[in-house]
């Protein structure tokens, strides 16, 4: 687990640990003494270990990864918990700030999930959970409010699968025309087309327009129903020729 010394992280290691959950955990700082995470999953009399890791950084992430196998012997459950907020208005925010964000929240989960993957893969076993937030839902909702008071109208655009040279390299046509798996993929999109991209530019146009004057913090989702589905992109067969 990652981000577990503090808050929701510390309380995750516990809850598992009441399970009967043997934790590693790592966070940027590490407690000692009664009231530290360590002690408290031990009070459940199950084992604990922790080490003080940057996330963003390569080697410490690895060196993590392989000290908890060695520790609990296998790695059966991955929570990727760390994660940092910066409240800088939008004027003010700095690129150091804006990186430091990218390295912990993304670059942390990523480089943590693909180690203890490849751990996973090879015993054919685990379960990977990724604390997120409701925040991903409107992505615009902080910079739509800090600049409401100034005139300025924030909205964003989701696109589905659309139909354009550079999405997927082309292959959405393809995939739509195949013989075999081309009515099972339109049949996961409840309007049975591919969107175009003056679909998405219509949108643009609509927002930036006076007629949308009283949109902010608005996000437009244009997917022919697509989210309304569920949709497997890549075959069993994909996955096993992969080579994981």
């Amino acid at each position: 687990m990652t981000g577990g010394e503090r808050g929701i992280g510390r309380d995750i290691c516990l809850s598992l640990a009441q399970e009967g959950v043997d934790l590693a955990y790592c966070d940027i700082k590490i407690e000692g003494g009664k009231d530290s995470t360590q002690e408290g999953i031990r009070k459940f009399g199950r084992k604990a270990f922790a080490m003080q890791v940057d996330v963003s950084d390569e080697d410490q992430v690895i060196r993590f990864v392989q000290a908890a196998i060695v520790e609990l012997g296998s790695v059966d459950i991955f929570v990727s918990n760390a994660g940092i907020i910066e409240w800088e208005p939008i004027t003010k925010i700095t690129l150091e700030c804006w990186n430091r964000i990218l390295a912990v929240n993304l670059t942390g989960a990523m480089l943590c999930a693909r180690e203890v993957a490849r751990h996973m893969v090879e015993r054919r076993k685990g379960v990977m959970l990724f604390t997120s937030s409701t925040i991903q839902f409107n992505p615009a909702y902080r910079e739509a409010i800090e600049l409401a008071p100034y005139g300025i109208r924030v909205n964003t655009v989701s696109p589905g699968l659309i139909n354009s040279p550079n999405w997927a390299k082309g292959v959405l046509p393809k995939a739509a025309d195949d013989p075999q798996t081309g009515e099972g993929f339109m049949g996961n999109i409840p309007l049975g087309r591919l969107g175009l991209p003056n679909d998405v530019g219509a949108a643009y146009a609509f927002l930036a327009s006076d007629k949308a004057s009283f949109a902010t913090g608005a996000n437009i989702v244009l997917d022919g129903g697509f989210t309304l589905r569920p949709l497997v992109l890549v075959s069993q067969d994909e996955i096993r020729n992969m080579n994981l």
